[in-house]
C-alpha cells in the first residue's frame, strides 16, 4: 500500500509540473533540449517531419500548445510542431546577423570587451537586465566563456525583458 501511495504522489507531482508549464502564457521562450529533434507539420507523430534539428540549446519561441506538443518558431522564422519532451525551459539566445557582437566584462556600453561572438553563435542566457544579457558560450569541450552582450543583438529574449 505504501508503494502505491508513493507512486500516486510521484504521478501527481509530475502532473503538477506539467500543469504549471501549461499555465505559461504564449508566446514564451524555450530551447531545444535534444541533440536531434524533429519538427512536424502538426501536433502528433503521424504528421510528416519537416525539419530535423541537430543543435541542442537552439532558442525557440513557443507560440501555441496542444496536449504534449508545442508549436514553435525558430530563429529563421520556420514554424512547426515539436514534442514537449524535446524542449527545455532553459533560456538560450543566438547572435543575430551583422558585425560580431561584443561580449563585455560588465553590463555597460563602455565596459571592456572580453570576446566577440559571430552571428549564429548560440549561448545560454544566465540573466538579462533589459539592455544586456549575461551570455555563456561553450568554446571547448569543457571550457565556457561568459560576457554581457547587448540584448538587441540576441534572438531568444524580448526587447526590454528582465530575468534572473
Amino acid at each position: 500500500m505504501r508503494r502505491m501511495l508513493v507512486a500516486v504522489m510521484a504521478i501527481a507531482g509530475l502532473a503538477g509540473a506539467a500543469g504549471a508549464q501549461d499555465e505559461r502564457e504564449v508566446p514564451y521562450w524555450a530551447s531545444i533540449a535534444s541533440g536531434e529533434a524533429m519538427l512536424r507539420s502538426g501536433p502528433g507523430r503521424t504528421y510528416p517531419g519537416q525539419w530535423l534539428y541537430q543543435r541542442r540549446d537552439l532558442p525557440v519561441k513557443i507560440t501555441q500548445r496542444y496536449d504534449n506538443w508545442r508549436k514553435i518558431e525558430d530563429p529563421d522564422g520556420t514554424t512547426g510542431w515539436m514534442a514537449v519532451a524535446l524542449l527545455s525551459e532553459r533560456r538560450t539566445g543566438i547572435v543575430t546577423e551583422g558585425a560580431p557582437a561584443e561580449m563585455r566584462l560588465d553590463a555597460a556600453p563602455g565596459s571592456p570587451v572580453r570576446y566577440r561572438a559571430e552571428a549564429g553563435v548560440v549561448g545560454r542566457l544566465e540573466r538579462c537586465d533589459g539592455r544586456f544579457c549575461l551570455f555563456t558560450v561553450q568554446v571547448g569541450r569543457k571550457q565556457q566563456s561568459s560576457g554581457w552582450i547587448a540584448q538587441d543583438r540576441l534572438w531568444g529574449v524580448d526587447s526590454g525583458e528582465t530575468f534572473e
